[in-house]
């Protein structure tokens, strides 16, 4: 290795020999992450100075719940490390539904929001930001699936795949991790040991984080508008041409996009009211 931020070079012969394993989950990048060794190789964006840079100040102030930027190999593609854990892809197994899980979330969540709050990320070419008014503030992740966040026993310890990072605020990464983890939409698409607990796992989640008073009372318009904001990404990137993406957005996922769309607008006083004041 050259350097902390060089070329990686593969120059001994059990570096060499270390086989490339596929990584599974994520809809972007399918196909084309891969572990070799402790590291990650995985295609390098436009935008990918900037999240070197945000992990970066996320090792210096301590949080060790990212991957770290070693560089790039030989192919061009960035190389992360590896973060030890599982990443929760379908099928989605018991103990990642369970409501301890759902609170390591939140708590990894309020943890990377604090390390991240001291990062500058001005004069940085970002990804595509959030609607106002959620956009602007601290570096959201943006992205905080499931598939995107690692345990180890039992317990959300980090965050992966930073690609949609950009200058957006905790309530937005707030409300995408409840949509997605709660998760917040009709019981017809939930299909699993979390059906018919959106109340209660709802209200969990955001006094696990700590949401503020101002931020509750603005919470139903955020996972109105995130998830809005998400499927636009989708249906913008299979429009292009993005295989992934295409092969995600089917008439049966525009169909589920839309009505779960339709059922957070008209729940959205409902929400309000669960989330209620700190």
């Amino acid at each position: 290795m050259t350097g902390r931020h060089g070329v990686v070079r593969e120059v001994d012969a059990a570096r060499r020999d270390e086989r490339e394993v596929p990584l599974h989950g994520g809809t972007a990048n399918r196909g084309r992450v891969f572990r070799v060794g402790d590291t990650v190789r995985r295609p390098s964006r436009d935008t990918a100075p900037s999240v070197h840079a945000l992990l970066r100040h996320l090792s210096d102030v301590g949080f060790d719940g990212a991957p770290r930027h070693l560089g790039t190999d030989e192919r061009g593609r960035e190389v992360l490390s590896y973060v030890e854990g599982i990443a929760v892809t379908p099928p989605y197994p018991h103990w990642a539904l369970t409501d301890d899980a759902l609170v390591s979330v939140a708590e990894l969540l309020r943890d990377y929001h604090r390390a991240v709050a001291s990062f500058d990320p001005g004069g940085r070419r970002w990804s595509r930001p959030p609607p106002a008014p959620f956009a602007g503030g601290l570096v959201s992740h943006n992205d905080p699936n499931l598939d995107n966040v690692v345990f180890r026993d039992g317990r959300a310890v980090g965050l992966i795949d930073f690609d949609l990072a950009c200058p957006g605020s905790a309530l937005w990464d707030v409300a995408c991790a409840a949509r997605l983890w709660v998760p917040i939409r009709p019981d017809r698409y939930i299909r699993d040991a979390r059906r018919g607990r959106v109340p209660e796992r709802l209200r969990l989640f955001v006094d696990a984080y700590g949401l503020s008073r101002a931020e509750r009372a603005r919470f139903a318009e955020a996972v109105r508008a995130n998830h809005r904001w998400c499927y636009d990404t989708v249906r913008t990137g299979a429009a292009r041409g993005h295989a992934a993406f295409a092969a995600y957005w089917t008439v049966q996922a525009r169909r589920r996009a839309d009505a779960c769309y339709r059922w957070i607008a008209e729940n959205e006083a409902w929400l309000h009211a669960l989330v209620g004041p700190c």
